[in-house]
């Protein structure tokens, strides 16, 4: 029989050597990509919440590894505070977190619980450390059956208005058992009605027709200034 020849190849260990090392560099690089830090983090929208209070939530606050938290667990870290509503979280150019947050509005803090009142019903007790409300003091009980209008009629009132009220006080009388007395920081009084409350929002345009006299102004019945002596 005669003799089957076999070819023999040779192996090119330069080539493999290239394309291993070609491999190996790519591999590294995109480790050392990975591993670069957070290098800025912006925390928008937030009025009462501090940054360093979100940056906190998040897990961001020693500016870890770029890629190490997804926006999503990002999220939910932050969502876990009770103060925050929502959040947005977005990745931007040259490593940088943007975190957009809808924090709850805070209507009032109620006297008798020591607690402040959030537009979506909840309450909280105020941790003064990281927080200050700029809301005005429920002084009084609220009867159940108008509680809850009142809720309403108080997150109708914007957040300009309401840091310029100091006290609140449910104060009825025979005509109208929905009456509440607003006494303002700049030591005006006005009577409102729940179904008025958002009049209230007009009190800037009002205080300039009363030439900085001082008084009680009725918007429960009728519109009008009464002027202290």
């Amino acid at each position: 029989m005669p003799k089957k020849l076999v070819k023999k190849t040779k192996l090119k260990i330069g080539n493999l050597l290239l394309v291993l090392l070609v491999l190996g560099s790519i591999s590294f690089g995109v480790y050392l990509f990975m591993r670069i830090p957070v290098k800025n983090i912006i925390v928008r929208n937030n009025e009462y919440l501090n940054d360093d209070y979100i940056i906190e939530l998040a897990k961001l606050k020693d500016y870890p590894d770029y890629y190490k938290y997804s926006t999503f667990r990002i999220a939910k870290n932050i969502k876990k505070s009770k103060y925050i509503e929502d959040v947005k979280v977005k990745r931007k150019f040259f490593h940088t977190i943007d975190i957009e947050v809808i924090e709850k509005k805070a209507l009032f803090y109620r006297d008798s619980d020591k607690k402040i009142v959030f537009s979506d019903r909840s309450s909280l007790e105020q941790d003064t450390s990281f927080v200050i409300f700029r809301v005005p003091r429920l002084l009084n009980y609220v009867p159940n059956n108008i509680y809850k209008d009142f809720l309403k009629g108080m997150d109708e009132i914007n957040l300009d208005t309401l840091s310029r009220i100091s006290d609140i006080s449910y104060d009825p009388n025979d005509i109208d058992k929905e009456r509440f007395l607003l006494y303002m920081d700049d030591g005006n009084m006005v009577y409102l009605t729940l179904t008025k409350f958002k009049m209230i929002n007009y009190y800037n345009t009002v205080l300039e027709q009363l030439e900085d006299r001082k008084g009680i102004l009725y918007l429960d019945n009728g519109n009008h200034f009464q002027i202290k002596e």
